[in-house]
Order: structure tokens, then sequence, then C-alpha cells
């Protein structure tokens, strides 16, 4: 990647999580640690590398695809399928006894930080709410923190 080129937040702490997942992968994909001690560790060593900085992330669609991928990729390698294994998502959570959670656990950090910005009442409030005086610029409107939680009109 050139120099000065700048990599989305989200993607730089998914890679992060996947070198810190594979220091502790005698770990993570042992067979005679239950799959949930297992899950704990991810929960307390992984996850917290993977969501650092996450209440200011604006997730579009696309991101939230690419870390629901993340969230399998950890349970597979935890349970050491294979990819070639056609396995579905579903099967995969079922084997793990888990449900997707990565996504909602954000929204839910979001929609905390959000209630302490909206308190505050200053500047972050106007950046937050995107209500700024002047000109709009020209072509379609910049996703805000507003529309990425699903309140006041979002989705």
């Amino acid at each position: 990647m050139p120099q000065g080129t700048k990599v989305p937040e989200e993607s730089a702490r998914t890679a992060q999580a996947k070198i810190n997942f594979q220091k502790m992968k005698t770990i993570l994909t042992n067979k005679h640690i239950s799959i949930e001690t297992r899950k704990r560790a991810l929960q307390c060593y992984i996850e917290p590398v993977l969501m650092y900085g996450c209440e200011a992330w604006t997730i579009s669609k696309q991101i939230q695809n690419k870390l629901e991928a993340t969230e399998m990729w950890f349970l597979r390698r935890m349970l050491r399928i294979p990819w070639t294994a056609k396995k579905t998502n579903e099967r995969v959570l079922n084997e793990a006894n888990k449900r997707r959670s990565l996504v909602r656990t954000i929204r839910k950090l979001q929609t905390t930080f959000l209630g302490h910005v909206m308190r505050i009442g200053k500047r972050e409030h106007l950046v937050t709410t995107g209500k700024f005086e002047g000109k709009r610029s020209r072509g379609r409107q910049r996703e805000k923190i507003m529309d990425g939680i699903g309140i006041c009109g979002g989705t």
C-alpha cells in the first residue's frame, strides 16, 4: 500500500484482532478446552482489540458484513472448520452454540456513547447530529453516526 494511504479504522482493527487470534491460536483452537471457555477467551482477549474505538465508527451495510464475516472467521478457526468444508454459517453457529453478537454489541456501545455526547450539548453534539450552518456540499449526503445507529430516521 502506498505511503500516506489511509486504511479504514474497521479494517485496521480487524487485522489487529486476527493477528492477536493467531498469537493465541494454541489456546483458542485446543480441542481439550471446552468451546465455552474458548469463546470466553475470544470475548476477553480478541474482541476488545477489534472493537477499540468502535463508538465513533459509522457502520454501513458493507462494514457490517465485514464485521460479521470476521466473527465467523474466528468461530470457524476455533472449531477447526477448513474453508473447503461446505458448512453454512448457521450450522457453524449452532455447532458453537452461539448467536451473532459482535455488531449488536458495537451498536449498544455506540448508543451508550451517544447518550453521553448528547448530554454535553456543545460541539460534539453539533458534529454528531450534523447540523451546521451554511450551504451543503454537492453530491450525496455524508452518512452520519445517527444514521448508523438507527435513531432520528436512520436505518
